[in-house]
């Protein structure tokens, strides 16, 4: 484990996050830890993009002087692994909310399911969630969410470069996406169940890379604080 002028001169930590922690917990968890190690009054710690609550994997903490490289970490290309459901589409794209309707899914067939995935490769237009941290009008998207009040959100160009449907176990289907800063993949899985003609929702995500960081090489806050105090 580093030292206090490592952490103070910058290192960088790979953090596999929990589920249902916020990636401000899991951050929080390490600078205390940090802090009180060394009895500092103060240290700095950042990540470099926030994964939801819902999602587990890959979040870079930086400290010290390497907060400064945070900007440049976070628009590294992105790599994750999870599930989609079909027939079924929450307001949230996700499990953070209930499902508001069913659609039909016996007309899609494993070709049909394979064919789709190739009109989200390369750079497509992306609506984010209205579930989401993007700030509209000085409030966060999903303030105006849960008080039930309509925005309407610009989209945004994104790039796909992979999209592997893995597994098909109806109706559930793992893939494997690789895509750039500011894809939200709740919203292509629920794009893709447009697409499919029927409806969708991401029912699990793990964010697996981020440039050259791999999540094989991340620890849990809770290992990095047994490291830290061993």
């Amino acid at each position: 484990m580093y030292s206090e002028e490592e952490f103070k001169n910058g290192t960088i930590l790979l953090i596999d996050k929990p589920l249902h922690w916020s990636s401000f917990q899991a951050v929080n968890k390490i600078k205390w830890a940090i802090r009180k190690k060394y009895g500092l009054k103060k240290i700095k710690v950042g990540h470099a993009g926030t994964l939801d609550p819902l999602a587990t994997g890959l979040l870079i903490v930086c400290t010290g002087k390497f907060t400064k490289k945070i900007p440049e970490l976070q628009g590294q290309v992105k790599e994750y692994t999870g599930t989609i459901s079909i027939g079924a589409t929450t307001p949230s794209y996700d499990l953070e909310t209930e499902t508001d309707q069913t659609y039909p899914t016996q007309h899609i067939t494993e070709e049909k399911i394979h064919h789709t995935t190739a009109g989200f490769i390369g750079d497509i237009e992306q609506v984010p969630p209205v579930f989401s941290a993007i700030k509209k009008d000085g409030k966060r998207l999903y303030e105006h969410a849960r008080k039930g009040e309509h925005v309407e959100i610009a989209s945004r160009t994104i790039n796909i470069s992979v999209f592997d449907i893995t597994t098909i176990r109806f109706p559930e289907l793992s893939f494997r996406v690789v895509c750039s800063k500011g894809t939200y993949i709740r919203s292509l899985a629920h794009d893709f169940g447009k697409a499919l003609q029927s409806g969708a929702h991401l029912s699990s995500l793990r964010r697996t890379g981020i440039g050259e960081y791999r999540v094989d090489n991340a620890i849990s806050p809770e290992e990095f604080v047994a490291r830290l105090n061993p």
